[in-house]
């Protein structure tokens, strides 16, 4: 039975710093997806960059994009889901590359704002593959019906946890009969 954990927690509870801990720890494991990090400016955040596993980088957020959409005071160019994210998701959402591991940093508002990557996200819940994802901690009915799903595990990142997680997970998800 396939894995499927949605990481929960906070704006700056360390969702990605996992995620990409977790990444790292499996390196013989072929793993696909994307991170988000933060750009900032004299110290200040003020934009985001959307990074695939595979290095590909760009801007998928920032204070001076116009958008539509726009998320808080950030403008968001859905454009680099349909360049960057979705590439890397649908090879494993299409049965393409069975038994891999998908990693999404994360299903946020600025992610979900592209219909075509909630309809991806749906197709990977539902294959045979491993899907480790975070997620925000508020209310929203796309990832709520997400943390309903009995075949999902919903963690609730936090200061106590956040270490020995990535560390739990890759262990988990190299148990047998995984890759």
């Amino acid at each position: 039975m396939p894995t499927r954990i949605l990481l929960e927690g906070r704006p700056g509870s360390g969702k990605t710093t996992a995620l990409r801990r977790l990444a790292a720890l499996l390196p013989a494991r072929a793993a696909t997806g994307f991170t988000t990090g933060e750009i900032r400016q004299s110290g200040h955040r003020v934009g985001f960059v959307l990074e695939t596993l595979a290095g590909r980088r760009e801007v998928l957020a920032h204070v001076d994009l116009p958008g539509p959409p726009r998320v808080g005071r950030y403008g968001v160019d859905l454009d680099v889901m349909e360049r960057l994210a979705l590439p890397s998701l649908r090879p494993a959402a299409t049965g393409e590359a069975t038994g891999r591991l998908v990693l999404i940093d994360e299903l946020g508002r600025m992610e979900l704002a592209c219909d075509t990557f909630r309809d991806v996200v749906i197709t990977l819940f539902a294959a045979d593959i491993d899907v480790v994802a975070t997620v925000h901690a508020h209310r929203d009915p796309f990832t709520d019906a997400l943390k309903q799903r009995a075949d999902t595990e919903v963690i609730h990142l936090t200061p106590a946890n956040r270490d020995a997680l990535p560390v739990e997970l890759a262990a988990r998800l190299r148990g047998p009969g995984r890759a």
